[in-house]
């Protein structure tokens, strides 16, 4: 675990990495994080309830719990809900909004919701639908920015204007 932290700290450290990145780094750490809490439970007896009041009885020492979505945040410097939105899509997306997140298309907020809404859809039909939506958003991606870029010519178009009235009054 110590090697694969150290790993895990050296590629944090590169630049430009994004939420879906690091979230993506912090899940190898998964498999050993959850390991060392099952661990951690055993050695606590598990989910046995303990009398300690009882004469005679062992007292095993209370064991600290281990939360798995929050060890995973810190270890690359994300929030812990962010994280458990990484979980979540990593675990239940379909491919094409993972694909969309590695391309940067979208980002962790809007794929976790794509992949909240597509829950409803039946499985055999959910990837086709991640597609469809997918190209629904870009469209309205592009609908925003040609609308900013219209807003910008509107408000150089009016200063303009202005000016050119300026200059006609003098």
């Amino acid at each position: 675990l110590e090697a694969k932290q150290w790993a895990l700290d050296t590629q944090k450290s590169r630049r430009n990495l994004d939420k879906w990145e690091l979230g993506q780094i912090a899940l190898k750490l998964k498999p050993d994080i959850e390991a060392r809490a099952k661990a951690n439970m055993s050695a606590g007896g598990g989910d046995k309830v303990r009398d300690d009041t009882r004469p005679g009885s062992a007292t095993l020492p209370n064991p600290v719990p281990v939360d798995t979505r929050k060890e995973l945040a810190e270890a690359v410097g994300l929030g812990e809900r962010t994280m458990g939105k990484v979980m979540q899509i990593d675990e239940n997306a379909p491919e094409a909004i993972k694909k969309a997140l590695d391309n940067k298309e979208i980002s962790v907020n809007k794929g976790y919701a794509l992949t909240k809404e597509l829950q409803e859809v039946p499985e055999d039909q959910r990837e086709a639908a991640a597609v469809e939506t997918l190209e629904f958003e870009k469209a309205k991606a592009a609908d925003k920015k040609a609308n900013q870029k219209t807003d910008e010519q509107t408000k150089i178009a009016k200063q303009f204007c202005a000016a050119f009235e300026k200059a006609s009054l003098i």
